[in-house]
């Protein structure tokens, strides 16, 4: 790990999953040195961030492109404000326009329980709304996943179809199916029953 002894402006760049793009954020902003994670928020023990935080020096800024990239949890966040601040470092949010030091103002403090309470309880709605939608998709007679390429009946003519000996690609064929979705709806018939 290589240190560094004059302040310089470094970025800390986060997205979810790995098919999110990084490039927007803190794309104008000058910085000497970036670190870039792509990982859920949910773990403060991530490598990108750990090395960027063991990296950071006394009159360095962190330019993070906003509150939740940082940290998931109001709680992390202000640990790691307090840690960084404490150490002379200056944490900046940039979507947020709020600056952290150690001469934050208590208005500066304030805010940022305000966002991050607000970010966290907007993060707990999405939850929740999530399980509600999982929980109704599960009630009976609803179906989950994709829909089936016959209905019940185009699926009842198919099993007539091959009960009366004609070959199941042929009968996938009428249908403009294949025949492993044939395979799939006939399965399906046979739960029903």
């Amino acid at each position: 790990m290589s240190y560094h002894t004059k302040a310089q402006h470094i970025g800390y760049i986060r997205v979810s999953t790995v098919d999110q793009s990084t490039d927007r954020q803190l794309d104008s902003i000058y910085l000497e040195k970036t670190f870039k994670e792509k990982l859920s928020g949910k773990d403060t023990k991530r490598p990108q961030l750990q090395a960027c935080l063991d990296y950071l020096r006394k009159g360095d800024t962190l330019h993070v492109h906003s509150m939740d990239r940082l940290a998931i949890n109001l709680m992390d966040l202000q640990g790691m404000l307090e840690t960084l601040t404490a150490k002379g470092i200056v944490v900046q949010f940039h979507k947020e326009n709020l600056v952290f030091s150690n001469n934050t103002t208590a208005i500066d403090k304030l805010m940022l329980q305000i966002m991050g309470a607000v970010a966290e309880f907007e993060r707990s709605l999405i939850k929740e709304r999530q399980r509600e939608s999982i929980a109704t998709a599960k009630e009976p007679g609803k179906h989950i996943g994709r829909k089936p390429s016959l209905t019940d009946l185009q699926l009842e003519q198919a099993n007539r179809l091959i009960n009366e000996g004609i070959p199941k690609t042929e009968v996938a064929g009428r249908f403009g199916i294949s025949r492993q979705s044939l395979y799939r709806n006939l399965t399906r018939l046979e739960a029903a029953q």
